[in-house]
């Protein structure tokens, strides 16, 4: 059954469950999708500090010559009073002692006799920061979906944090099936390829951030698809590349058949990919994605991603796009949804100049794609169009149209 884009999207987000939880230290939760929400369980700055090094003053004692009495370092416990007529030197962070309506810079005093001497145009509360003007005590920091990043790991240090609940990172297996194809470390012939879709899948969900297990290249065989299959069983999302069209020696769909696979769809209305298959063996998620290499890298972004995004736990879990213009003017056929490789320079979208779906040198050059409506044939240059990103993960807590023109 050959279905949309957007009904493919809806069968692998309504069919794709989450992961469950587990604890982590936050020095190894980078890159996880936070399970809990997360509150500030005390204020930040915890008491008034100093901003800057200088002296702790009253405004009254503005444009006159003042004794210094002491000196305030970060994270001393100072007991005493500033009085009238007097500063305290104070470094910066340490905390501000009872009585100081200012700090006055180092550099915006002058030495005096017996202190130094003040400007004359003082400000209260100037240079001081605030208990909890930074973060409130009890505020929500994070909420339970929120993916964690360098900077999160900063909020949960800051308020004590060393553990958190996060959901479990999915894990992929991943393998190809053909003939003729052969592992880079491998020697070949003249009537061979080398694989270059596993090792490039490899590294993709790798970048998504799941754990990865390749099984390896399976023979054109149903039984050498089926012990790559058993061997991929205890992993949540199963991928594959080739083996799905209906050629004589294309095995991938019948071989998993064997083992319960119920398919949700097997063909989509896109150029390139059609063949491309969703299913499910119990809660695994199994993708079978066409041998073509750029066909299966493009299908991979769209389905795949989604796949791991829907997993994952993320609140923002659909593909999002950046608007861009395009380079130049664009012609194509019209009457399939097409899928067109290109680079994006941060304004504009350039077309591969050439791409096919066999064809891997456009992965190199690429650094997003667009989906052109089945209905288009020419896009002129300058309209803007939504780019997907094939470098950044950009998504939305909504799903969203992916379709230029």
């Amino acid at each position: 059954m050959t279905v949309s884009i957007e009904k493919a999207l809806e069968l692998i987000y309504t069919n794709t469950k989450q992961k469950s939880l587990k604890i982590v230290p936050i020095e190894e939760a980078l890159g996880s999708i936070l399970a809990q929400d997360i509150t500030a369980t005390h204020n930040l700055p915890p008491y008034d500090n100093s901003a800057m090094d200088g002296y702790a003053v009253k405004i009254e004692d503005s444009d006159k010559c003042v004794s210094v009495s002491c000196t305030i370092f970060a994270g001393d416990d100072f007991k005493g009073e500033l009085r009238h007529g007097e500063a305290i030197k104070i470094m910066t962070g340490a905390r501000i002692p009872l009585g100081t309506q200012c700090i006055v810079p180092v550099e915006d005093t002058q030495e005096c006799e017996n202190g130094v001497k003040l400007p004359d145009n003082l400000v209260i509360s100037k240079h001081i920061r605030l208990s909890g003007e930074d973060i409130k005590k009890e505020t929500l920091l994070l909420s339970c979906g929120d993916k964690i990043d360098a900077h999160q790991i900063t909020l949960l240090a800051s308020q004590g944090i060393s553990h958190v609940k996060v959901y479990k990172k999915p894990r992929v297996a991943l393998f190809a099936s053909g003939n003729e194809l052969k592992m880079h470390f491998e020697q070949i012939t003249e009537y061979q390829l080398y694989n270059t879709n596993t090792p490039t899948l490899l590294s993709r969900v790798k970048e998504l951030g799941c754990e990865v297990e390749f099984i390896g290249t399976a023979a054109d065989t149903l039984e050498d698809i089926h012990t790559h299959i058993k061997s991929a069983l205890d992993c949540d999302i199963i991928i594959t590349s080739g083996g799905v069209s209906v050629g004589d020696a294309d095995f991938t769909k019948e071989a998993f058949g064997a083992f319960g696979y119920e398919i949700l769809f097997d063909k989509i209305a896109i150029k390139p990919g059609k063949p491309t298959t969703f299913g499910k063996i119990g809660d695994r998620v199994i993708l079978n994605l066409p041998g073509n290499p750029l066909a299966a890298a493009l299908n991979f972004e769209l389905f795949g991603r989604s796949i791991i995004y829907a997993m994952s736990g993320a609140k923002a879990k659909f593909i999002n796009t950046i608007d861009a213009k395009m380079k130049n003017d664009y012609r194509l056929k019209a009457g399939r949804r097409s899928l067109i490789p290109g680079s994006f320079d941060g304004e504009f979208f350039t077309p591969c100049e050439q791409f096919a779906p066999g064809m891997v040198s456009p992965l190199g050059y690429a650094n997003a794609f667009i989906m052109i409506d089945e209905r288009c044939d020419f896009i002129a240059k300058d309209s803007y169009v939504k780019i997907i990103s094939t470098k950044f993960s950009f998504t939305t807590q909504k799903m969203k149209s992916l379709i230029s023109c």
